[in-house]
């Protein structure tokens, strides 16, 4: 084992679920810059369910504050594989996500939900770095993510150019 794993923390896993748009948006910020393959994702009709296994950033790490309010970097960074569901879920369509290259890495950047007119009754849009993206005809929001194994450590925090 390596040293830099030896010394990565012990985090309790993180559970989520999301029955709203307002979920939602805790979802999008605790799953911001994971990473993927297209071959990661599946849609499974009979089920109604779209799933995906990803490496989350664990961005929660990176602003911990000790009992004097001073702010505590995480060293070394790290990242966790999670799963994400999505159930209820009518219609997927994908756009911008290169299918002959499952293997290629894909940056999941947020997750999006706008209400549906009746049916479906919302739609979430998956939005990846370099403009691909994953568009969910949802019965209802019914999302959950789990942390799954243990995390490892990574040389560096994910960075996005600022926009001006």
């Amino acid at each position: 084992m390596s040293e830099d794993r030896r010394k990565t923390p012990r985090f309790p896993p993180l559970r989520l679920r999301a029955e709203d748009a307002e979920d939602v948006t805790v979802l999008a910020a605790c799953l911001q810059d994971a990473t993927l393959r297209a071959v990661d994702m599946a849609w499974q009709p009979k089920q109604r369910r779209f799933a995906l296994l990803l490496n989350r950033f664990r961005w929660e790490d990176e602003a911990r504050v000790d009992a004097r309010g001073q702010l505590i970097r995480a060293v070394p960074h790290v990242r966790v594989p999670a799963g994400l569901h999505f159930d209820g879920v009518l219609r997927v369509q994908s756009s911008g996500i290169d299918r002959d290259n499952a293997a290629a890495p894909l940056e999941l950047l947020s997750i999006i939900a706008e209400p549906g007119d009746e049916v479906p009754a919302a739609v979430l849009t998956l939005v990846f770095a370099g403009g691909g993206a994953v568009r969910l005809d949802v019965e209802c929001v019914d999302a959950q993510m789990q942390d799954l194994g243990q995390p490892y450590p990574v040389r560096r925090a994910p960075k996005h150019k600022e926009v001006s």
